[in-house]
């Protein structure tokens, strides 16, 4: 079988399992205080530019968002995001579980719009009761977003105003923001988002790592005591170095782009593919995650040589579907799905 349900379906790049075979049985000490994850933190901040930032580093994507969302809201805060959005769709409630609501602001194919969130805001504090209302205190945007498309640097920037004109930080969740900052026609570089965002992560569960995620803090007053708090979250890794050693790798020479890159290439021949042969995209998306409309007929055919996603509940006579490349994905797998299909 072809396997294109996820991008974190492989172990981890070689690269990585090397570093960490080499340093097995070196001794260090525990919760990233470590040298191997102090480098890490270098490497990643001088990517940013951002040399008075502060790196956290968190096992995946859900407890970074949980823990940081709710360091960054007050104990009556919610957080707004796309209806799409990855935490009011796909996180188990993980935000809500900790005492805060996501605010539902409409989706363009993934995307909020700084003229919502302006509107959002404006009217809530406008209206005379809000204080028996749930205060919008933060933006949670992703890059590239549930939906696989990107925002572009021009949008970046009118959230980022929109967001500092109200004093709403701008959080954004890279769990895929290798394959962001790889797509073609992508404007936005790492060190535009660090300008931009008051907090964003940049994703290596899904871009090589076997595990971790790595959060940056540009200011970090803005997160004080966060150590503390991660360890309430129970989002603090004891063996930190198993993350430092794997984002030091990643940011060594190139590795994160190089191998991100990949994903994108098979992406577009797969889109290429699907497109050729008449069938509809259900998004235009330039990443690694590809969206198609199949008539039933064709998803259960080739679903009996490749798994992917049913995206949604599946339609009477067609349904939305969704296949990821990620940075193992080779071409032979490409060749092999382009002849099945």
């Amino acid at each position: 079988m072809l396997h294109f349900d996820s991008d974190y379906m492989e172990g981890a790049h070689p690269a990585i399992l090397q570093r960490l075979l080499d340093t097995n049985l070196d001794q260090t000490t525990g919760y990233g205080s470590d040298p191997y994850t102090a480098r890490a933190a270098r490497l990643i901040l001088d990517a940013c530019a951002q040399p008075d930032g502060k790196v956290f580093f968190f096992v995946g994507g859900t407890p970074a968002n949980a823990t940081t969302i709710d360091g960054l809201l007050s104990s009556v805060g919610g957080v707004m995001a796309a209806e799409t959005g990855h935490i009011n769709v796909h996180e188990g409630g993980a935000i809500e579980a900790s005492g805060h609501k996501v605010i539902a602001l409409p989706s363009h194919d993934g995307k909020v719009s700084a003229d919502d969130v302006a509107h959002y805001v404006d009217a809530f504090y406008a209206d005379a009761s809000n204080e028996h209302m749930t205060p919008p205190e933060v933006l949670y945007i992703s890059q590239p977003t549930e939906l696989g498309t990107l925002y572009s640097l021009a949008e970046l920037e009118s959230l980022s105003r929109v967001c500092r004109e109200r004093s709403i930080p701008l959080y954004l969740d890279g769990a895929r923001l290798g394959y962001g900052l790889a797509a073609d026609g992508n404007d936005a570089q790492l060190q535009d988002i660090a300008r931009l965002a008051d907090v964003f992560y940049i994703g290596g569960t899904k871009v090589g790592a076997l595990f971790g995620e790595a959060c940056v803090v540009p200011r970090p007053t803005l997160l004080p005591r966060f150590v503390t708090l991660m360890k309430q979250h129970g989002a603090i890794l004891a063996k930190g170095r198993l993350l430092g050693l794997q984002f030091e790798t990643l940011f060594t020479d190139g590795l994160y782009g190089r191998i991100a890159r990949n994903a994108i290439e098979q992406a577009m021949r797969l889109k290429r593919a699907f497109t050729a042969k008449g069938y509809r995209l259900a998004v235009d998306s330039p990443t690694n995650q590809q969206f198609f409309i199949l008539p039933n007929e064709v998803l259960d055919r080739l679903a009996q040589t490749a798994t992917f996603e049913v995206w949604g509940a599946r339609g009477e006579t067609e349904t939305m579907v969704r296949f990821v490349t990620s940075w193992a994905t080779t071409p032979q797998a490409i060749d092999e799905l382009i002849a099945a299909l």
